[in-house]
């Protein structure tokens, strides 16, 4: 028995003796091990850049044992550290430095004249669309004297500047007339275009695109039997919106009445939300409420997100970033609740504004074509449709692909 235990103990000494050994000679080549790893010049990364680690390395003696994304969300130093298998199969361990930088500047309205009658209330500065990529709230300001209460021609300039500095500016003259007298402004209004459905849908219809409409109390009532027959395949009905921001939400007065009435003809439905939203937190409680209205109704199309606050924009202190990170809360809550989530914006904003996204997207645009470049599900194409059904106003005309 003493004998056995001896050798026991011999064994494991042995392995101890060889464990340490091993540990030692692998401790030695990773010391020694040859470690060649360039990185590309210009280690000053544009904040939300798209970028993965293998953009940053241009030369390396071996590979990388795992491509990860680069966090590029927050400006400032950030230390990048990452293993590779080395020429000589010695996995190794390297770290350098990035700096996250914003250098586009802030977005801003390029109008160059501005009139308005003398005295007007107003905030000139109102008057100017001003937000930024990064910064939440960038200064924007007047640049120039002026009076409302005098008539003449001002040369001024609206800046904007973001917490990096980025600058940019748009000189324009301000204009300063007298208000015409009640006779003088007496004029005829010139007739408003229509557009008929019935020639979109002679145009745009094809084997991979179906034609709709997007209606609210605005449409007023609707014989939806003879919308139906007029060649509608679908239809996005307002569900509600807010009282301005922070304020309570409320169902569109003939929501009810819609869904019900194309759910009877067998239309297929969507909704959207007219959102005031400023937060994550306001933008996923709109969505619970959104949910909470449709769930008894059949609803084949995406729930939408529609938010249009660009004259107000200054006040809601969203960056361009948190503004989409907002609607993207709002989708992914919806989504979660087995609804396909879909963002609703017009070209320019969805090409100045908003990030791209994964989420679909329901274009707007009046035009015959559209030169919008990025993708999209549905095209709104214009808001002064005509349609036998819908007679006390014009109807948004949409086409889905």
């Amino acid at each position: 028995m003493k004998k056995i235990m001896k050798i026991i103990i011999i064994i494991v000494l042995i392995s101890l003796l060889m464990f340490l050994i091993v540990s030692l000679y692998n401790d030695y080549r990773i010391k020694h091990a040859k470690i060649i790893v360039e990185t590309i010049d210009n280690l000053d990364i544009e904040v939300y850049s798209n970028i993965r680690l293998k953009d940053l390395i241009k030369n390396i003696n071996g590979k990388i044992i795992k491509n990860k994304k680069i966090n590029t969300n927050k400006i400032g130093p950030q230390e990048i550290t990452f293993n590779y298998i080395n020429e000589e199969n010695i996995k190794v361990s390297y770290s350098f430095n990035i700096n996250v930088v914003d250098i586009t500047p802030p977005t801003i309205s390029y109008t160059k004249n501005l009139t308005f009658y003398k005295e007007a209330k107003i905030d000139l500065k109102d008057k100017f669309f001003c937000g930024d990529n990064y910064d939440d709230e960038p200064t924007c300001e007047i640049i120039g004297d002026y009076n409302l209460n005098e008539i003449g021609n001002y040369n001024l300039k609206f800046e904007a500047t973001d917490n990096s500095n980025n600058k940019v500016e748009n000189n324009f003259i301000l204009h300063i007339i007298e208000k015409p007298s009640s006779k003088e402004n007496n004029n005829t209004m010139a007739k408003p275009k229509e557009t008929y459905f019935s020639n979109i849908k002679e145009k745009y219809k094809t084997d991979n695109t179906k034609i709709g409409i997007d209606v609210s109390h605005h449409q007023k009532n609707i014989d939806y039997q003879k919308v139906k027959k007029a060649g509608v395949e679908f239809v996005f009905i307002r569900v509600g919106s807010q009282k301005g921001k922070n304020g309570e939400y409320y169902l569109d007065d003939k929501f009810k009445e819609n869904i019900e009435g194309f759910n009877k003809v067998g239309i297929p439905v969507g909704v959207y939300f007219f959102s005031y939203a400023d937060s994550n937190k306001e933008a996923i409680k709109q969505a619970n409420w959104v949910i909470k209205q449709i769930k008894k109704y059949k609803i084949d199309l995406p729930v939408v997100f529609d938010w249009e606050n660009w004259s107000k924009y200054r006040e809601y202190n969203l960056s361009f970033y948190h503004l989409t990170k907002m609607a993207n809360a709002f989708i992914d809550k919806i989504e979660d609740n087995g609804y396909q989530g879909m963002l609703y914006s017009s070209k320019n904003y969805l090409e100045k504004i908003w990030f791209k996204t994964n989420t679909n997207i329901w274009l707007a645009h009046y035009t015959e074509k559209t030169n919008y470049e990025g993708e999209y599900k549905v095209w709104q194409i214009c808001d002064d449709g005509k349609i036998d059904g819908i007679n006390d106003n014009m109807v948004d005309i949409d086409i889905m692909y």
